[in-house]
């Protein structure tokens, strides 16, 4: 059971009705996710804002929402991992990035160090090492995808913590065999 309250789109007001209608039309459907930050529209729309503004940055979506898998697993958020699951698999995830994500491991030795990178960055709270950064850096990354990545692993630790407080309802397949808290 969620500890914080979920909006129902159908009856929110204001700003809370228009974010989540954007969010029904973007998905076609609303997280339970979404409807308990609804209650606060400032922090949904700061949610939105974040994940759309990464959307159309260097990082392909794959390696966004496996990087959402490492950071699921690393914050023990059984929410993000069963959605990024789902979303990782839409975005063109093979069945085994999906699970290797979550080890931070990759079939693309590029993808990998950028999932050893963001791992890292969240078991040092982003004190890497001068070699964590010479390793992404030989992989293929530039300053900016490297800024990327740190933003994906902030918003994704927003988002786990947020499910992790929120105890939200999951409302996408739970996966097995992976220890979260929730």
């Amino acid at each position: 059971m969620s500890r914080l309250a979920t909006v129902d789109p159908t009856t929110a007001e204001g700003q809370a009705r228009t974010l989540l209608s954007r969010v029904e039309r973007a998905l076609g459907v609303t997280p339970n996710m979404m409807r308990a930050m609804a209650n606060s529209p400032a922090v949904l729309d700061a949610y939105l804002q974040f994940s759309g503004a990464l959307s159309k940055g260097l990082l392909p979506a794959p390696v966004q929402e496996q990087i959402a898998l490492v950071a699921a697993v690393q914050n023990e958020c059984g929410y993000c991992l069963a959605a990024h699951t789902v979303l990782g698999a839409r975005a063109g995830v093979s069945d085994d990035d999906l699970v290797a994500g979550r080890d931070a491991r990759a079939s693309d030795p590029k993808v990998e160090a950028a999932l050893t990178f963001a791992k890292q960055i969240i078991a040092s709270k982003g004190f890497v090492s001068d070699e964590d950064l010479a390793a992404v850096r030989r992989a293929g990354y530039g300053d900016g995808e490297i800024g990327e990545i740190v933003a994906a692993v902030a918003l994704n630790t927003f988002t786990n913590y947020f499910n992790s407080v929120g105890q939200t309802t999951l409302d996408f397949p739970a996966v097995e065999g992976v220890a979260t808290r929730d």
